[in-house]
């Protein structure tokens, strides 16, 4: 069967392709190649700038050249070209030297020059310096960008609706009212901190050889300072460099990297959810989109799908996030392979995290305010201004004000008549009086309007 999106097994590469095609140049197997060849010439090019290694100072300017364009971009068919030599030797790494090695030999290089490719490398200095290289990018141009998105639209409808007042719901029921925009904020400012977290997470590499001790580079060149050298290759690659480790990068940045983009995703459910549920109570209606379908036999339906796939992405993502955090940072001794098949899926996590913002934004931008119903539940829970006038009345010194109120509105619907008859008869100044039955349930939103606005 031809591969194509109708028959991709995964569905980031069939139903969700489109959505998630900004990750494929970094993540998919062709992406790695080109990063893994991109750092063999980049070590190349780094050693033949070190006085103590007298074959590399004469470079031929063809192989210069030739170097210089696969540390920058390899050619189009590269990485069909290592996957054929993979073929024929059984090891994805080696196959990327020799790849190298073939260019730089048909760029005139000599067979003294082309053993210093790879030169002291063990597969994982390449591995590990291609992932760190992809998740620093994918997050920079890929992941902030879609997190700043999504951070725009609700600060635009926190702003919008800071004086929408509704009723606000603990354990689900009716409770001291806010605003719209006041709980669109709270997501946003959640949202705001976990970017933050995203974005300060250190990135690390190493490159020390076979059990991280530079063993072969000193038996080679005993007078270079390999761990300076090799500091230097790793840092000028914009990745911190993690000079104590076994044959892997001990992967624990890539924990903290994925147990923040999980937090972020965990905030992004709970609204999916809670906007879920105001759409469900009618307080947010949803645009109809011309020809679509919203159920195959209820023809009135407008369904909430939106943020019911961008729920379900987010959980995928999560869970696989959550395991690489888990297994990652563990390997046997000084290397085992069980991180190398699981690292292979991170573009995947960061596909339906993608394609979960998509939905997400596309939800919001089709949502709009039902006032009336809003109005309307608000109308209908006066005894949610128990809690003011109970607290005015320890203000003012009365006794047992909590439990005055109690007797009259718990598990009882309460009227707006019912409220100031029991003003009414309150030991309190006229004014103090006047103004308790002046409130209203939809002026009854203390700062969240100011807070709405705040973000």
């Amino acid at each position: 069967m031809t591969l194509t999106p109708l028959t991709a097994l995964s569905p980031v590469d069939g139903r969700y392709a489109a959505k998630v095609g900004s990750l494929r140049d970094d993540f998919s197997e062709a992406g790695l190649i080109r990063h893994r060849i991109r750092l063999e010439a980049a070590w190349l090019q780094h050693l033949a700038g070190h006085s103590g290694i007298g074959r590399l100072r004469a470079l031929p300017e063809k192989v210069r050249q030739a170097l210089a364009q696969l540390a920058r971009q390899p050619p189009d068919d590269a990485a069909e070209c290592v996957k054929t030599i993979e073929q024929r030797v059984n090891h994805d790494v080696k196959a990327v030297e020799y790849y190298v090695r073939d260019l730089l030999k048909s760029a005139g290089a000599d067979p003294a020059v082309l053993e210093y490719v790879h030169f002291g490398c063990t597969s994982e200095d390449i591995n590990n310096l291609s992932y760190a290289l992809m998740l620093r990018d994918a997050r920079t141009r890929v992941l902030l960008p879609g997190i700043d998105d999504l951070l725009g639209q609700l600060r635009a409808m926190a702003a919008q609706h800071a004086q929408v007042a509704m009723l606000a719901r603990t354990h689900g029921q009716p409770a001291s009212p806010t605003t719209l925009g006041k709980e669109i904020a709270n997501f946003a400012a959640r949202i705001m901190r976990q970017r933050a977290a995203i974005g300060r997470i250190e990135v690390l590499g190493k490159f020390n050889g076979a059990t991280g001790n530079f063993n072969a580079h000193r038996a080679a060149h005993p007078a270079i300072d390999w761990i300076a050298l090799c500091r230097g290759f790793v840092e000028s690659l914009g990745l911190a460099c993690n000079s104590h480790t076994t044959q892997i990068e001990p992967h624990d940045w890539m924990a903290e990297l994925f147990d923040a983009i999980a937090r972020n995703n965990t905030v992004l459910i709970s609204l999916c959810r809670d906007v879920w549920g105001y759409v469900a109570l009618g307080y947010f209606r949803q645009r109809a989109v011309a020809g679509e379908v919203g159920s195959s036999t209820m023809p009135h339906k407008v369904n909430p799908i939106d943020f019911e796939n961008a729920e379900g992405n987010l959980g995928v993502a999560n869970a696989l996030l959550g395991h690489f955090s888990e297994k990652l940072p563990i390997s046997r001794w000084q290397r085992d392979l069980t991180d190398s098949t699981v690292v292979r899926n991170v573009g995947v996590a960061l596909a339906h995290t993608l394609v979960a913002f998509a939905s997400l934004g596309k939800g919001l931008a089709k949502l709009e305010v039902n006032r009336e119903q809003l109005a309307a539940d608000l109308d209908d829970a006066w005894e949610v201004l128990t809690e003011a006038l109970q607290t005015v009345m320890r203000a003012h010194g009365i006794a047992d004000a909590y439990e005055q109120l109690k007797t009259l509105a718990r598990g009882r619907a309460v009227t707006r008549d019912d409220l100031h008859a029991f003003i009414d008869k309150l030991a309190l100044p006229a004014e103090e009086r006047a103004r308790l039955k002046s409130l209203t349930p939809a002026a009854y939103t203390g700062y969240a309007s100011d807070l709405a606005r705040a973000i």
